[in-house]
């Protein structure tokens, strides 16, 4: 487990030097500002992984972060949810409410990332920073960001990719807002496809992160 963690840190510092598409002037920059979030959004997702997930929830309620609890979580998550689906109108990401205190969020691959690479594409930053700040303004929430891959390659390829390609996508949340004590990252490889693996168009279903919003309860 531990080396695992240590091989994602690498994979966050070889991420951070990557560029992005500044949204107002269309030039490209190096992403720097994403540094010392991501590192320690993946610390904060080993510790938990390691110590029990009551660590996410001791360290939201030292943030400041009260939690939710009886008719406020519906209609706080309405709220959530009405806002999100206006922001993503139009942009391929799928939003479904999944239970009165979870929201999903679903960002196909072929539109968040170039084939075979784990940074988030320029043209799709905007969106996600976007999916931030609703985030920060609706702060009552945890974000788990989930990274999946097809079948095709080795599983321990697919397994690295999906974990990279989710600390990128939380990397950018962060840049819109979100802080890191919500946050928790994991990729699960080829191991929970939604589509056959055995036609193309099941294959890009499966290559996708997703993201779950949940209430944070009392």
């Amino acid at each position: 487990m531990i080396r695992k963690f240590m091989a994602a840190m690498a994979a966050v510092m070889f991420m951070v030097g990557c560029t992005t598409v500044d949204p107002v002037t269309g030039e490209r920059e190096t992403n720097r500002t994403a540094t010392g979030a991501i590192v320690g959004a993946i610390a904060g997702a080993a510790a938990g992984t390691l110590a029990g997930g009551d660590d996410r929830r001791n360290a939201m309620i030292g943030a400041g972060i009260g939690a939710l609890a009886g008719a406020a979580i519906g209609n706080y998550m309405d709220r959530t949810y009405l806002n999100l689906r206006e922001r993503l109108a139009g942009t391929g990401v799928g939003v479904t409410r999944v239970s009165q205190s979870q929201i999903l969020l679903n960002f196909p691959s072929d539109l968040t990332f170039d084939f075979d690479r784990d940074n988030v594409k320029g043209q799709f930053v905007p969106t996600l920073r976007d999916v931030g700040n609703v985030l920060r303004e609706y702060d009552q929430t945890t974000v788990d960001v989930y990274g999946h891959a097809d079948s095709v390659g080795s599983d321990a390829y697919n397994q690295d990719l999906s974990e990279r390609r989710a600390m990128n996508v939380a990397s950018v949340l962060m840049q819109g807002g979100v802080i890191r004590q919500r946050v928790a990252v994991q990729g699960f490889g080829e191991s929970r496809p939604i589509a056959s693996n055995a036609t193309d168009d099941g294959r890009a279903r499966n290559r996708r992160v997703e993201v779950y919003i949940s209430a944070f309860q009392g």
